[in-house]
């Protein structure tokens, strides 16, 4: 079943604005954790369009996970085509290392979300842990699965970060970036160990 609109919904029968949120790269052992946030319009069938600009519509977007890299980046252009707004927020390697991840994905959402060119009314957030801003949120564990504005922040999180990892490759062509995106795998822990780490590795995961 693919991520819907329900939810929106509920909220923009209230006349609020919606924001999903989402990030990508916690379980990294390198490169920074990028959150996106993103307002959707209502889908021109809906009775809360607008004559005024596109709809979200977006069939096939789901959870970014489950998603080749090909359909991600074919939606990541459709979401940036059909959304209201959209935000970017990064929280690097020495940030994560100084507050841990769970806080750094937290303040990368914010930032997200201040990023926004519109404040959004409401935030939907992914995962189990509010944020720290003045803007009432619901947190919805698998939400992108489940919710069509979280999915499409999963999918814009996501290829964000890896275009930034296939720039990172660039610098550092020792550690596989371009194919590994940061995660451990097999290629990335034998160059550790025979590179060590650098700038862009979280020195407090186990590397």
């Amino acid at each position: 079943m693919l991520p819907t609109t329900v939810f929106e919904e509920r909220l923009w029968e209230k006349d609020l604005m919606v924001a999903g949120i989402d990030e990508a790269g916690r379980g990294c052992l390198a490169g920074p954790v990028v959150a996106a946030a993103v307002i959707l319009r209502p889908a021109p069938w809906s009775k809360f369009h607008h004559s005024t600009g596109l709809g979200a519509t977006l069939e096939g977007v789901n959870d970014s996970k489950k998603l080749s890299s090909k359909k991600r980046e074919k939606y990541f252009g459709v979401i940036q085509r059909q959304a209201k707004a959209i935000g970017i927020g990064l929280c690097s390697a020495e940030e994560i290392d100084a507050i841990n991840i769970l806080q750094a994905s937290l303040l990368a959402m914010k930032r997200a979300v201040e990023g926004l060119n519109i404040m959004p009314d409401y935030l939907l957030i992914d995962g189990p842990y509010n944020i720290d801003i003045q803007i009432p949120q619901a947190c919805i564990k698998g939400g992108d699965g489940k919710i069509l504005s979280i999915a499409s922040a999963s999918i814009i999180a996501k290829v964000m970060r890896d275009q930034l990892m296939q720039d990172y490759h660039l610098l550092f062509p020792m550690y596989g970036f371009e194919k590994n995106k940061g995660y451990p795998t097999k290629r990335h822990k034998k160059a550790l160990s025979k590179f060590g780490p650098c700038y862009l590795h979280r020195l407090s995961f186990k590397l």
